[in-house]
């Protein structure tokens, strides 16, 4: 696959993801999966022109972290949840016996109900949020591995630019607007930036000197 394919890839998947975040325009995150996708293709590409395999291999291990830390995410809050739900429906139905079947006939008394019901829930959901943000960081770090071996191949400086936004991005997520603002800007510098992409110049040949015959 040329240059030119590459650049067109990873240009238009990076427009898709950064388009993907407004909610009017995303579908479930299929925008943003489809630009991915792209992306990933792209980088695969071009690893193999500049004979870079970091390129490709750091941001295949920074979506494997993102992928591992949503998984361990939903599950930790999924665990919360099982762990501690009984003991919560007990305190809103203090008339039920443990049958599932019945909570249907049963009316929910809320006056029972205090911070310490409610506690497990919140804790599961602060550990989750915490892994999703360990994770992200993690992910990003290898982003901008990626990037920056791409950006030092290929003379495009944006390249870096867009890897250490999303890896500040990822530190300052916690500051939900800040972090998500800047990862949101990083994806349009890294459009730009591969569509700023340019077939590597080719060295002209030297002329060797042949010896006179005398």
């Amino acid at each position: 696959m040329t240059i030119e394919t590459s650049r067109t890839l990873g240009g238009v998947g990076a427009i898709l993801m950064f388009v993907g975040i407004i909610p009017v325009i995303n579908s479930y995150g299929v925008i943003e999966l489809i630009g991915l996708i792209l992306v990933m293709v792209a980088l695969y590409n071009l690893a193999s022109y500049y004979t870079e395999r970091g390129i490709f291999n750091n941001a295949f291990y920074g979506l494997i972290a993102g992928i591992v830390g949503g998984v361990v995410a939903v599950g930790t809050v999924v665990l919360a949840v099982l762990t501690s739900l009984t003991d919560f429906l007990y305190t809103i139905y203090p008339s039920w016996n443990g049958d599932w079947s019945a909570l249907s006939g049963l009316t929910p008394d809320t006056s029972n109900l205090s911070l310490d019901a409610i506690v497990p829930f919140l804790t599961g959901l602060f550990a989750a949020l915490l892994i999703l943000w360990i994770f992200a960081i993690i992910g990003f770090y290898f982003v901008r591995r990626s990037l920056t071996s791409l950006s030092a191949k290929s003379s495009v400086g944006l390249f870096s630019t867009a890897g250490l936004l999303m890896l500040i991005g990822a530190v300052l997520i916690i500051a939900v607007g800040i972090g998500l603002l800047l990862i949101w800007i990083a994806m349009l510098i890294l459009a730009i930036a591969f569509f700023q992409l340019k077939p590597q110049q080719t060295q002209p040949a030297i002329p060797t000197q042949t010896a006179t015959q005398v």
